[in-house]
C-alpha cells in the first residue's frame, strides 16, 4: 500500500471512527437560499452513484479549471484569457454543488457512514488550496507577494483552525458569512476579470490615488478571517468536551497550533530567506506545495477527530518543506525552483498515499467499497432467497425421484 509497511489505523481508532457521529452547526445565510437548487440537483443524480464519487468528481473539476487558470498566469501576474475565469467559476460552482448533494445522496440512498464526512472534508482541504489560488490569479496579485502569501495563508489556516475547534469541541461550527459565502464572493472575482478584464482591479478609486480596488479584498478578507478566528479561539479556549476541559481525545486544546506551526512558520522563513527569490518568481508553485502540506496536516486533524486519537506532531509530508530548507541553509548547487519542484512531487505523492490508505482500512473495517454503491441485503430478502433455495431443492429431488421410478 503504497511502501507503507504497518496499518495507519489501529484497531481502537477504528472502532471509535465507527461509532463517530456527524456534529455541525450552520448559520450561513446563503445556504438556506440554495437548498432548492440542491434539492433538486440530488433528484436528477442516478440512484446508484456513491456518494463519494460525487464529491471526487466535484474536486477534479475544480481543480482542472483552476490548472486553465495556472497554466496561463504562473506568476499571478499574466493576464489569462477571458474564458479561464469564466470557466473557473463554472468549476467552483459545479463543485461547490456536488460538495453540498453528496451527503443528500448519502442519505437518499441510506449509505451515509463515517468515510463520507471524512472524504468531504478531505477533499475541501485540497480545493480550499486551488480556490485561493485561483483568487489570486484573479486579481494579478502575483504583483505583490507579500500580500498573496497573507491571503492564501489566511484561508488555509482559517479552514485548519474550523476543524481544530471540531477537534475541541466535537462539533464543526459554520458562522452566518462562511465557505458558502466566499465561494460565491470568489466566483463574483472571477466574473468580473472575465467581463473587464484583470486590469479593473488596478483602478484607483481615491483622489490621491493610493488606494486600490483589489485593496477592497484584503480589508474583506481581513474583516472576513478575523472575526471568525476571534470566534474560533474563543471556542477553542473555552476549553473541549473532553475531561478536565480537554480535546475530544483527551489532549490539550492547544496542542494541533504545533502541526499548523511546522507549515506555516517554514514557509514563511524560506520565503523571506531565499537568495534565488524563489517565492516571488514561483507564487503559484510555492502556495500549492505548501498548502499540499497544509492539506495533508489537516486531514490528519480529522482523523484525529473522528477516531478521538492524539494527533502527531510531525508528518512525512513536512520531507518537502524540509528540503528546500536544508537545500538553501547549506547553499547547495541544485537550484530552488527545482527543489520546490521535487518538494511539490513528493507531497502530492505523500498525500495520495496517506488517503488512499486511510480510506481503504475504513473501507475493509466497515466493509464498504468508497466509490460503488453495494446494495445491503435484508433479512427479508435472505428469507426469500432461502425459500426460493429450499424450493428449488425440493423440486429438484421430486424430478431426481421421479427420474429414478421411471429407469
Amino acid at each position: 500500500m503504497f511502501f507503507y509497511k504497518e496499518k495507519i489505523l489501529s484497531p481502537g481508532q477504528l472502532k471509535r471512527l465507527s461509532d463517530h457521529k456527524y456534529s455541525c452547526e450552520s448559520l450561513s445565510i446563503l445556504d438556506k437560499f440554495l437548498q432548492p437548487w440542491w434539492d433538486w440537483l440530488v433528484s436528477k443524480i442516478p440512484i446508484w452513484l456513491a456518494p463519494n464519487l460525487i464529491t471526487i468528481i466535484g474536486l477534479i473539476i475544480n481543480i482542472l479549471t483552476t490548472l486553465v487558470l495556472v497554466y496561463y498566469s504562473p506568476d499571478a501576474k499574466a493576464e489569462a484569457p477571458w474564458w479561464a475565469f469564466i470557466l473557473c467559476a463554472l468549476g467552483l460552482f459545479a463543485y461547490q454543488s456536488l460538495d453540498a448533494i453528496d451527503g443528500k445522496q448519502a442519505r437518499r440512498t441510506g449509505t451515509s457512514t463515517p468515510l463520507g464526512e471524512l472524504f468531504d472534508h478531505g477533499c475541501d482541504s485540497v480545493s480550499t488550496v486551488f480556490v485561493a489560488i485561483s483568487a489570486c490569479i484573479a486579481v494579478q496579485l502575483g504583483s505583490y507577494p507579500s500580500w498573496m502569501f497573507f491571503q492564501c495563508f489566511c484561508a488555509i489556516t482559517l479552514f485548519y483552525c474550523a476543524h481544530w475547534q471540531a477537534y475541541v469541541s466535537g462539533t464543526l461550527r459554520f458562522g452566518r458569512v462562511d465557505v458558502t459565502e466566499a465561494q460565491f464572493t470568489i466566483m463574483g472575482i472571477h466574473l468580473i476579470s472575465a467581463f473587464f478584464g484583470p486590469e479593473i482591479w488596478s483602478i484607483k478609486v481615491t483622489s490621491i490615488g493610493i488606494f486600490e480596488l483589489r485593496h477592497l479584498i484584503l480589508i474583506m478578507t481581513v474583516v472576513c478571517c478575523s472575526v471568525p478566528l476571534y470566534q474560533l479561539f474563543i471556542d477553542i479556549c473555552n476549553g473541549g468536551v473532553g475531561k478536565n476541559g480537554s480535546s475530544v481525545a483527551g489532549t490539550s486544546v492547544l496542542s494541533p497550533v504545533i502541526p499548523l506551526s511546522l507549515v506555516i512558520v517554514p514557509a514563511f522563513i524560506i520565503c523571506r530567506k531565499s537568495t534565488e527569490h524563489v517565492y516571488e518568481n514561483h507564487p503559484v508553485l510555492y502556495i500549492l506545495a505548501f498548502g499540499l502540506v497544509a492539506a495533508k496536516v489537516t486531514n490528519r486533524l480529522v482523523v484525529a477527530h473522528m477516531t478521538r486519537n492524539e494527533m502527531d506532531y510531525f508528518d512525512s509530508s513536512l520531507i518537502g518543506p524540509a528540503m528546500l530548507f536544508l537545500n538553501q541553509y547549506f547553499n547547495f548547487f541544485i537550484a530552488e525552483h527545482i527543489v520546490l519542484w521535487i518538494c511539490l512531487i513528493w507531497v502530492c505523492f505523500d498525500l495520495i498515499r496517506y488517503s488512499r490508505q486511510v480510506c481503504l482500512e475504513i473501507c475493509d473495517h466497515m466493509r464498504i467499497h468508497l466509490f460503488k454503491i453495494v446494495p445491503s441485503v435484508t433479512p427479508q430478502a435472505i428469507q426469500q432467497t432461502s425459500n426460493k433455495n429450499g424450493t428449488a431443492t425440493v423440486s429438484n429431488n421430486r424430478q431426481s425421484r421421479s427420474r429414478k421410478h421411471y429407469h
